[in-house]
């Protein structure tokens, strides 16, 4: 498992709800937050490790050792989003150096299914509704660049432009997957758990 880079077409895919949770989900969970531990993350979407699943995971504080405060968002339905949209930096591990301004709403409320099944309801603020605004955007194939309001990377479009040359140069190694392999592993991983 390892995290897309942008132009990857699965960061475009709208992933589908996760019709099973069984212990290769739980696996997959288990790796997910592994890497995005590894990659100095808070969050990280199913579509962003090549899985066209609604899943999420997510601590807030990054922090491995602190495992209260670790998420599993199985199929996250936004709800409601309250308050005026607030400006705030992000990043984004499909995007390694890239740091925008986004604008995101100050609350938002929304279901998930958790790792054992169970639907919840969240109401969160600040720091982790935009994190959840960020990361359901990933599922729904939409990236944190297309909501920005200003760059504080130099040069974001030159930046954004070196990464689809990079991946261009990786697809004529094999080291990506050509179109057409892109949408077979798609459709067979769809039809293990969707």
């Amino acid at each position: 498992m390892r995290v897309l880079k942008y132009p990857h077409p699965m960061l475009e895919y709208q992933s589908k709800p996760l019709l099973k949770i069984d212990q290769k989900v739980r696996d997959i969970v288990a790796e997910m937050f592994d890497l995005m531990y590894e990659s100095e993350g808070v969050g990280l979407a199913a579509n962003q490790v090549n899985l066209p699943y609604q899943l999420i995971v997510l601590n807030p504080t990054g922090d491995p050792e602190q495992k209260d405060q670790e998420y599993v968002l199985i199929n996250p339905t936004i709800l409601k989003l309250k308050g005026k949209n607030v400006d705030g930096e992000e990043g984004c591990l499909s995007f390694p150096g890239l740091r925008l301004i986004v604008p995101r709403a100050a609350e938002v409320k929304f279901q998930a299914i958790n790792l054992k099944g169970q639907p919840q309801t969240y109401i969160w603020k600040d720091f982790m509704a935009r994190i959840v605004q960020h990361e359901t955007d990933h599922l729904f194939g939409s990236c944190f660049y297309q909501r920005a309001v200003e760059s504080i990377t130099p040069n974001y479009e030159l930046f954004l432009e070196r990464l689809k040359e990079k991946f261009q140069e990786d697809v004529k190694k094999g080291l990506e997957p050509k179109q057409e392999e892109f949408l077979e592993n798609v459709a067979k991983w769809e039809s293990e758990r969707c």
